[in-house]
């Protein structure tokens, strides 16, 4: 079974600036895909020669594998894509916009009843969408990207400007599209937050460059488990654990530190307690730390903030 979408070398070129740096990324069919980079890494850039709106400078794109240099018009019937402009009328109704998109696509009503459903809003189709509020339009554009039952769709940053309910009501609802619908999601964002309470596998972008990929939960154990330390003094307790071969790392709750290969956690913290407070450092609180895609990032992207968003 093919890739939903792979590239390979993918590179584009503006002038004497290289936007995407032989790209070479595979997006496993029925995942929830996070792309993930700072703003300017090149995640829209990749994204839109994915569509094939772009062609590459170098490489090629293959999406459900369609070579989308040679089959573009093919290729592009496989992806349903959720951009940032989303191009509604407003004089018309959420309905009535669909039905524009279905009648290009040849689709008929029952389809277009068919994506309401799925992203719920048959009770406000009939309103006109000048009077959407922005969760209502990305949910809308949702729908017109799900028509035709595309196997992928793309969204660049779905997210992108909703209160705290329409981020909630979004994240769920990505989360369960593969299993819903069968279609595989390619989702670009710069929150890590969002990705990591939503995505099944991601793609680091730093500078042009694919730095790293893969299934998130791995990504994860591959970093081996840490303690979280909160103490009353972290200048001292950070002096104590460097001179004992220890390295503590700043977050945003205390101090961080990673356990040795085969060390048991329980064993490591009762160590750890003791040595702080034999030195004058108080402890307040110690235990395990479960691993994030921040600490994945950091590693790999050269983050530096202990925020979880990455501007």
């Amino acid at each position: 079974m093919p890739a939903a979408i792979e590239t390979e070398g993918l590179s584009r070129r503006f002038g004497a600036r290289l936007a995407v740096d032989a790209v070479s990324m595979t997006v496993p069919q029925r995942a929830v895909y996070g792309f993930l980079g700072r703003n300017g890494a090149g995640k829209t850039t990749t994204l839109k020669m994915i569509l094939g709106l772009w062609r590459p400078t170098a490489g090629r794109v293959r999406v459900c594998g369609l070579d989308v240099g040679r089959r573009r018009m093919a290729a592009a019937r496989k992806i349903g894509a959720l951009l940032e402009a989303h191009g509604f009328y407003g004089n018309l109704t959420g309905r009535e916009n669909l039905a524009l998109t279905a009648t290009l696509l040849g689709l008929g009503a029952t389809e277009i009843e068919r994506v309401l459903e799925v992203v719920e809003m048959r009770r406000d189709a009939h309103r006109k969408v000048a009077g959407y509020s922005l969760g209502m339009r990305q949910r809308l554009g949702l729908a017109r990207a799900m028509l035709g039952a595309p196997p992928v769709l793309l969204l660049d940053e779905p997210t992108n400007g909703l209160d705290p309910d329409g981020i909630a009501d979004m994240r769920r609802f990505l989360k369960t599209l593969p299993e819903s619908t069968g279609a595989t999601v390619l989702l670009s964002s710069h929150l890590l937050g969002e990705i990591e309470q939503t995505a099944t596998h991601v793609g680091v972008v730093d500078g042009g460059r694919l730095v790293l990929e893969g299934e998130l939960a791995r990504l994860k154990a591959e970093l081996g488990p840490e303690l979280i330390l909160r103490t009353g003094d972290g200048a001292r307790a950070a002096s104590l654990l460097l001179a004992h071969g220890r390295s503590p790392v700043a977050a945003e709750t205390g101090l961080t530190v990673a356990l040795r290969p085969g060390e048991d956690a329980d064993q490591a913290a009762a160590a750890i307690t003791r040595l702080l407070v034999e030195g004058g450092a108080s402890v307040f609180a110690i235990g395990p730390r479960e691993r994030s895609l921040e600490d994945i990032y950091r590693r790999v992207a050269g983050y530096r903030s202990p925020l979880a968003e990455v501007a």
